[in-house]
């Protein structure tokens, strides 16, 4: 049986928005090296695939990840060298570079490598598997042509310098080892080798951490405890919270202003959101993936000077950071981070512009979709966004990529 919409029809792109689309999607796709900058908001996997099927259309949209994961094999890392999480930052590059054979597909595949993982793999088959890096003698470092083989050996010889003694290599990933090694000698900065890293891979986009600063992600749930820690939240490695999300800071060991100060976005990061012509807060964990990108001091100020346009792509499927949540909420939760001042908000101060999503996937309330668009202002998006087989978890990648590039 056919679920029934949340309206009587489906609503089209606005004329003044659809106007040309086609013929602007066509030019995109003949020539991507022109695309538009359009600029994600995100971490984690939720966009891995769709990134991919973003570089058929533009080689410069900018994507900024969070750096906040406490969990896997990131954690190991942040334990040994105090540093941020960089698997979201590796995944995304990998996600946007070229694997075709003008791209350099050896040295990617070098940094999707891992390490064994298999239990009770002894410690000193993984130290001799990095010492095959290292002195590179490793199959995958050897197929890499000169210069960039001593360039990506140097960072994992740096990295294997201060590695403590009781590191666990288990199902480590060489590219976050690579990048690891790169934070330590550029003065414990990640733009530096995050640039050379997507050069190497030839990214067609820009891919960067909102910081640098190795901070933790911190909760408090209505019911009023405080949790620590993005994986201890999410539901997806540990105990699924029992609460309804109130508010989300940025953790360190210093007092919240000093935590506030080390979190500030670099000019070069506020340049790259000032240059972007469509802002999208994309599908995702809400508070770990969309809503952490905007803690970091100085993101809602640089938001607020780019008069392009801002669209929220609600995700689809269970979500248990939006537990008690409604879409209105979420809205006025982005609204809040938005202005900066983590206050309730009228709701009729949006800052989103456009609500993007395919009713026949996500049920909204005729009610809510009245405050959305006639209280709040926003212009609600319907399109079909649904994938040929079927799966109610997600959009379909095309589709979704057309339809933001329709806003452009």
């Amino acid at each position: 049986m056919k679920k029934r919409r949340f309206i009587g029809t489906r609503m089209c792109l606005p004329r003044e928005i659809g106007k040309g689309r086609d013929l602007r999607l066509a030019r995109y796709r003949k020539a991507p090296e022109l695309g538009p900058k359009i600029l994600f908001f995100s971490g984690g996997t939720a966009l891995r695939h769709f990134s991919e099927v973003l570089t058929d259309y533009t080689h410069n949209s900018i994507h900024l990840v969070t750096p906040f994961d406490s969990g896997g094999s990131s954690a190991e890392l942040r334990r040994a060298f105090a540093m941020p999480a960089v698997g979201d930052l590796r995944a995304r590059l990998l996600a946007l570079a070229d694997d075709s054979v003008t791209g350099h597909p050896e040295v990617a595949a070098l940094f999707a490598h891992r390490l064994s993982a298999r239990e009770g793999e002894a410690k000193a088959a993984l130290e001799k598997s990095l010492q095959a890096l290292v002195s590179a003698k490793h199959p995958l470092l050897r197929a890499i042509a000169e210069p960039m083989r001593s360039l990506i050996q140097s960072y994992i010889a740096a990295f294997h310098k201060h590695m403590p003694k009781d590191f666990n290599l288990a199902g480590a990933s060489v590219g976050n080892l690579i990048l690891t090694g790169g934070y330590l000698i550029h003065d414990r900065s990640l733009d530096p080798i995050a640039f050379l890293f997507g050069q190497l891979i030839k990214t067609r986009g820009t891919v960067r951490t909102t910081t640098d600063a190795n901070l933790q992600l911190e909760v408090l749930l209505e019911s009023g405890r405080t949790v620590i820690g993005q994986h201890c939240f999410t539901g997806k490695e540990t105990a699924q919270i029992d609460s309804p999300i109130r508010a989300i800071k940025l953790s360190g060991e210093a007092d919240d202003i000093d935590t506030l100060d080390a979190s500030k976005v670099c000019k070069e990061t506020r340049k790259l959101i000032d240059s972007a012509e469509l802002l999208v807060f994309p599908p995702g964990s809400f508070y770990s993936s969309v809503i952490a990108n905007l803690l970091p001091k100085g993101v809602d100020k640089a938001l607020a000077k780019n008069p392009s346009p801002k669209v929220y792509v609600p995700s689809l499927g269970t979500d248990l950071e939006t537990l008690g949540m409604t879409l209105v909420n979420q809205v006025q939760v982005l609204n809040e981070h938005l202005s900066g001042t983590l206050e309730p908000l009228s709701s009729k101060r949006s800052s989103i512009d456009f609500l993007l999503f395919d009713s026949q996937l996500l049920s909204v309330s005729a009610d809510q979709v009245e405050t959305l668009r006639n209280e709040m202002g926003i212009q609600i998006i319907d399109l079909d966004l649904a994938p040929e087989n079927a799966d109610t978890q997600r959009y379909d990648d095309v589709k979704l990529a057309e339809a933001l590039l329709g806003l452009t």
